[in-house]
């Protein structure tokens, strides 16, 4: 796992349920349990203040870090879309995105495509994104953020004249790879479900356990979110595994959440200067804030 990517993890499924603010000490032995160093993690924490993800601050002679609004909206995205169920409806519509951002501004222009992929929006031309999904609401704050107004426009379409909804799809994403890594993903929880079930039963899992299979879980279920588009059942194939995976990934989480939360609970520190009850119900089952 990649030190940064971890700890968006960690913040999206534990942290930001304890206030959303942890010490660094907190960090570096949750993070240490996925066999990162310490050099490692404050080097990546560094980096994600640089890119104004995360802020620190000081109390007495400790560091406590917690998300910016740019890295709030990021987390909570990426959290929303692992824990919400799928969009079973379609209601017509096509959402374009267009820019034109010039050549001394590559670097935003690379920031917006990883944005709008990491959205869900899939390329059919140079500059030209679209997605049958609402996400009305989220570009507007991509917009405004990056300060995009001059550069990019966002239509609704509800009739395509010169292809089908289907020629769409095939021209925005890879559908027939995504299902290969869903296959993938499934042969390997499988298993471990099996095994996990076994386990429980008998008594022999313990908590420091359930938090590296839980995080570990969810990390490999986000990557899910950089290449599935997250399209409503109409515009999927029928057998679509997709929701098989998903059906695992629920049922691993829950099995071994009790455990993992109260590992976690055992490392976390709430800053000495906050007042702040846990809400660890949901921590336990995020799935309840979206469904």
């Amino acid at each position: 796992m990649k030190p940064r990517s971890l700890m968006i993890t960690l913040y999206g499924d534990f942290i930001q349920y304890y206030g959303g603010e942890v010490w660094m000490g907190s960090l570096i032995r949750m993070m240490s349990e996925f066999g990162i160093s310490e050099s490692s993690i404050r080097g990546a924490t560094l980096r994600m203040v640089q890119q104004d993800l995360v802020q620190s601050r000081k109390v007495g002679n400790k560091s406590y870090y917690s998300l910016t609004d740019k890295g709030k909206r990021r987390v909570g995205d990426g959290v929303r879309r692992v824990y919400s169920i799928r969009n079973d409806k379609w209601d017509g519509n096509w959402r374009i995105m267009t820019y034109s951002v010039p050549e001394e501004k590559r670097e935003l222009r690379n920031q917006i495509r990883k944005e709008l992929g990491w959205t869900g929006f899939g390329l059919l031309s140079n500059s030209t994104w679209v997605s049958p999904n609402p996400l009305e609401e989220q570009i507007m704050e991509l917009i405004k953020t990056y300060q995009l107004e001059d550069y990019t426009m966002l239509f609704s379409a509800g009739s395509i004249v010169s292809h089908t909804n289907q020629d769409i799809v095939d021209k925005g994403w890879d559908l027939q790879e995504i299902a290969s890594e869903y296959d993938q993903f499934i042969e390997q929880y499988k298993r471990k479900y099996e095994d996990l079930k076994e386990r429980a039963w008998n008594g022999s899992l313990t908590d420091v356990e359930c938090f590296v299979e839980r995080t570990s879980l969810v990390h490999e279920y986000r990557k899910f979110l950089f290449k599935d588009p997250g399209f409503p059942l109409e515009l999927l194939p029928s057998d679509w595994n997709g929701i098989k995976a998903r059906e695992l990934f629920w049922n691993i989480h829950q099995l071994i959440s009790v455990h993992a939360v109260r590992y976690f609970e055992s490392l976390f520190e709430l800053p000495p200067d906050r007042d702040f009850h846990p809400n660890r119900d949901k921590a336990i089952n995020p799935f309840a804030d979206f469904n």
